[in-house]
């Protein structure tokens, strides 16, 4: 059994979706994140970094129970213990890499910025929400063009769009304010309709 320490962000949206298209058995557990249930000490036992997601599988590699954080490290490990969604042709497999990291970076970080600017920066400033809402979008076309002709980032479904899709499902006011990604909103459309995506973005609603 896998414990899951979540909480309604993107990051955690992320995790709950790799947890329910692999098919692997966990429980829940919802993090306050304005309560500040990620800096109480018995979180801190499981991620020090203070920060969700996280798991703690009982039945880790050897049979050892493996704690584990960081949203693009946990679809890895999901990917490799369910044997799902890390692509056998390698070049497919370097592929899927490629753009979960390019989501758990470029893409995360855009949307974590304008986050921040909503929720937590002193002064609110339009000006900087609208750049930072470019540079997230100016990232995501760069999805839309690896989309055209294909129905995966990779070609086949991977680590890659369970990375990426909680983001654009977030984001998806901005995406239609700047509009210009048909691709990328095909496979949105794509995404949404499998259960097991759904069901993980509704895990810590």
């Amino acid at each position: 059994m896998i414990d899951f320490y979540t909480a309604g962000t993107a990051n955690g949206h992320r995790a709950a979706v790799a947890l329910e298209e692999s098919g692997l058995a966990y429980r829940v557990h919802k993090l306050n994140l304005q309560a500040g249930d990620q800096r109480k000490p018995d979180y801190l036992q499981v991620n020090p970094a203070g920060a969700i997601p996280a798991i703690v599988d009982d039945e880790g590699p050897g049979g050892k129970p493996l704690t584990l954080a960081q949203s693009g490290a946990i679809l890895l490990y999901l990917a490799e213990k369910s044997g799902r969604f890390l692509p056998r042709d390698p070049a497919r497999r370097a592929l899927a890499i490629q753009w979960l990291m390019f989501a758990c970076s470029d893409v995360a970080g855009g949307s974590g910025t304008l986050f921040q600017l909503a929720m937590a920066a002193p002064e609110k400033s339009a000006a900087n929400v609208e750049f930072f809402e470019k540079r997230l979008v100016h990232a995501l076309r760069a999805a839309d063009g690896q989309l055209a002709g294909r129905d995966y980032l990779a070609d086949e479904i991977s680590v890659a769009d369970l990375a990426l899709y909680p983001v654009v499902a977030t984001r998806k006011p901005v995406i239609e304010k700047h509009g210009g990604l048909p691709n990328l909103t095909k496979w949105a459309e794509r995404m949404a309709a499998r259960p097991g995506v759904a069901k993980g973005m509704q895990v810590s609603v």
